[in-house]
């Protein structure tokens, strides 16, 4: 991972290629973590198809980063 810290996107919802590139992940590392992490935000699709694109909410992404942060930091005192 990189040392510098990304910046939040300004938009309300970011396609899953912008989080990946945001989080610093690839799409699989996305799928592996949904997966992992049931609390990890759920997708919003525009159309009930398989391949509709998916959208994330900006919002829930950055509370989900910050209750993992806040359990690592409350774990490590």
């Amino acid at each position: 991972m990189h040392t510098q810290a990304k910046q939040s996107p300004a938009k309300a919802l970011i396609r899953k290629t912008s989080l990946c590139s945001w989080l610093d992940i690839t799409p699989g590392g996305l799928d592996k973590l949904k997966a992992k992490d049931p609390s990890f935000p759920k997708p919003i699709k525009d159309s009930p198809t398989r391949q509709a694109a998916a959208y994330y909410v900006v919002a829930e992404v950055e509370a989900w980063l910050q209750n993992k942060i806040a359990k690592r930091d409350g774990a490590a005192v």
